[in-house]
């Protein structure tokens, strides 16, 4: 019973953490708009909360280490707090982009300490229901964070305090649980090079992956508001491509494990790259049913890549590599999502909002073009390890869930 209510209190901390960051970027977007940010300086906003959750990822287990799991993710979701707060009192894109790296930090602190506490609290009997239960915990608060945008007014200082709030109400289920917290987890080395010589294309994939989906989250919000959408329409658009990953990752699971990874990545991406095609094509939106739909594809084609690029890359890994290996491909994740939403706002900004949607539909030819390079290259590996699906590509997910090379 203790064990089961100590999962309940990182499921629900982890949730608030997911409303009070995940509802942060989109409100961001829609505010740098309001207080007329150009699109460069909202761009940036994206591209600091990546740069802050590379930082988290690299320190958050030395923090654990220091100080144990629970005062670790009391600090991380503070500063989160703090840093939502100080939003409408420094209306500045220079200092929101500073407080944006803090809560980037915090999404990764936080993630990073709580599955770190689940993998080590799991057991080989319950461990595949426990990681079934969180994997429904973070897509709902995902979902959720998108669908309130509808009721938060940009650039007020009540919609941040509602941040701030959700923020501090995931202190409390790990302050008031019993249950001990683990042993700290030892850091595991970041062997970039390694990783991409290990698989080029593994790793061409999470960087693709980083380079698309950091654009709709980030930049997302601009294009709807460029193209007339309201913030109720907005929160929808940016929820139907969660809700597309979500449904499309069991799916995506169930083929990787059946077929060629490389062959489903190259399909995949195809399809991904025809739904840029859309919007490309159709850049005044006529319809907003046909653009919730049109969003849900993006979603479904573009979100579960990243585990079908980990898993492909896990394939190819001795088991002294597999944790470095999985942290050295958050960190390709991280450097491709840096760089993606302002650059992401500066086509906006030069060729209009169609432009963003052009851009990633590039990175996906880009990696469908390496795909089918690779497959000439390299026969196809003999070992071949499970699909498992990633709630946030934390470097210690793999052992939470219990694989060996798990994506």
């Amino acid at each position: 019973m203790r064990l089961a209510i100590s999962f309940a209190a990182l499921f629900l901390s982890i949730a608030f953490v997911q409303l009070g960051a995940g509802t942060l970027s989109p409100l961001d977007a829609l505010s740098g708009r309001a207080l007329g940010f150009s699109n460069r300086e909202i761009g940036l906003l994206g591209s600091a909360h990546f740069v802050g959750f590379i930082c988290g990822c690299l320190v958050t287990p030395a923090i654990m280490a220091r100080v144990g799991h629970s005062r670790a993710f009391a600090f991380f979701t503070s500063m989160g707090a703090i840093s939502a707060l100080l939003h409408p009192v420094f209306e500045s894109a220079a200092v929101w982009a500073m407080l944006r790296i803090a809560t980037g930090a915090t999404v990764a602190g936080a993630y990073t300490v709580v599955e770190s506490w689940l993998q080590a609290k799991a057991t080989n009997e319950n461990r595949g229901r426990v990681s079934s239960v969180y994997r429904v915990v973070d897509l709902s608060a995902s979902l959720a964070a998108q669908v309130m945008i509808a009721g938060l007014e940009p650039a007020s200082y009540v919609s941040y305090n509602i941040i701030a709030c959700f923020l501090c109400l995931s202190l409390m289920p790990l302050t008031l649980t019993k249950a001990k917290a683990p042993p700290s987890p030892t850091t595991p080395r970041i062997r970039v090079l390694k990783a991409m010589r290990l698989s080029p294309l593994g790793a061409a994939g999470v960087v693709t992956v980083g380079l698309s989906t950091s654009s709709f989250r980030m930049v997302g919000p601009l294009y709807g508001d460029v193209n007339g959408l309201v913030p109720s329409q907005i929160g929808l658009f940016l929820a139907a491509a969660v809700l597309g990953g979500a449904l499309a990752q069991p799916v995506m699971g169930y083929l990787s494990d059946k077929m060629d990874r490389r062959k489903l990545l190259i399909v995949v991406s195809v399809l991904a790259l025809a739904s840029c095609a859309f919007f490309v094509t159709r850049p005044a939106v006529q319809s907003f049913p046909e653009l919730l739909t049109a969003s849900f594809f993006f979603g479904a084609c573009s979100f579960p890549l990243y585990s079908v690029s980990a898993a492909h890359a896990n394939d190819y890994a001795e088991a002294d590599f597999v944790v470095e290996l999985n942290a050295s491909l958050v960190l390709m994740y991280g450097l491709g999502a840096v760089v993606s939403p302002l650059l992401a706002s500066e086509l906006i900004d030069l060729y209009g909002p169609a432009a963003m949607f052009a851009y990633i539909g590039a990175a996906h030819a880009a990696l469908v073009i390496f795909g089918i390079w690779r497959m000439t290259r390299r026969p196809l590996s003999a070992r071949k390890t499970p699909h498992t699906y990633r709630p946030r590509t934390s470097m210690f997910l793999e052992r939470l869930l219990g694989k060996r090379g798990g994506s």
